[in-house]
């Protein structure tokens, strides 16, 4: 499976590099280092700003927005450091503002990579990102207001009476950063398959075929993303990848039989062209 992949991926490489130095002079190593440079130094200037416009929101973002999953099911957060709040205040600020600043890093990270695609494909960086930045808040939408709040409930409500679970506020926020983040990530997989697909990497037929060893690792992705060992976390995670796994192989589809369409436009274009010179 793999292996096929990788075949299909390198034999791309080769063909795009063929057509972008008929179209581009060849960069150097130092010109491509230099380029990532300015591209990592914008994609940081997003997330300051990002992070600037947060810092105005803070009291929100603590008490309604972080904390407030954990009020909604009766526990409460406690700080085990001197310093631990102020690090709350710039843990929620820098996590907000990665969230926000996700549309700029994802621009200026297909804008790197979009030298090394064909000439007709680098119109679609634009879709592309947009895509992308819907497919990461979805997840995060998904990770906030269903995955946080059933695993929250799960803890709260688990065990005896007997024992009072303190929830550490530094353990919290690293709990809910890693389920949301996880969430969005595991949500590109239709923008994946849709890139791959463009690129003629990826089939339907490919994906029906291994659809039984893609369940097999979506269990292993909610396993390893979900922050907690419960396994109602890790289904709850896994449910709508399976789901996603599907719409990939639907947006696929589509995908191919655009393809198709096109080139059969191609070829009836370069036969009538071909018809009216041997006429004339």
């Amino acid at each position: 499976m793999f292996k096929q992949l990788l075949l299909k991926f390198l034999q791309r490489s080769a063909s795009a590099s063929k057509e972008s130095d008929n179209t581009q002079e060849e960069m150097s190593f130092l010109d491509h280092l230099e380029e990532l440079r300015w591209h990592i130094l914008k994609i940081v200037a997003g997330l300051l700003i990002a992070t600037i416009a947060c810092a105005f929101f803070v009291d929100f973002i603590i008490q309604k927005i972080l904390l407030g999953p954990l009020i909604a099911v009766g526990l409460k957060a406690q700080v085990l450091t001197p310093y631990g709040i102020v690090m709350l205040y710039f843990q929620a600020v820098l996590i907000c503002g990665l969230i926000i600043s996700m549309p700029n890093t994802l621009y200026w990270l297909w804008k790197f990579v979009s030298p090394g695609l064909m000439p007709k494909e680098r119109r679609y960086v634009s879709g592309i990102v947009g895509f992308t930045s819907f497919c990461f808040f979805s997840g995060v939408a998904f990770g906030y207001f269903i995955l946080l709040p059933a695993a929250l409930d799960f803890f709260a409500h688990f065990g005896t009476e007997n024992i009072t679970l303190n929830v550490a506020i530094d353990r919290y926020v690293s709990f809910v950063l890693a389920l949301i983040l996880g969430a969005g990530l595991v949500f590109e997989l239709p923008m994946i398959s849709y890139f791959l697909s463009k690129m003629g990497i990826l089939t339907p037929a490919f994906m029906r075929h291994y659809r039984r060893h893609a369940y097999v690792v979506i269990l292993l992705i909610s396993a390893i993303v979900t922050p907690t060992p419960d396994i109602v976390t890790q289904l709850l995670l896994a449910a709508p990848m399976f789901v996603l796994y599907e719409v990939s192989i639907f947006i696929s589809k589509i995908v191919l039989r655009k393809k198709e369409r096109a080139s059969k436009e191609e070829n009836t274009i370069g036969s009538e062209e071909h018809h009216d010179s041997d006429q004339t």
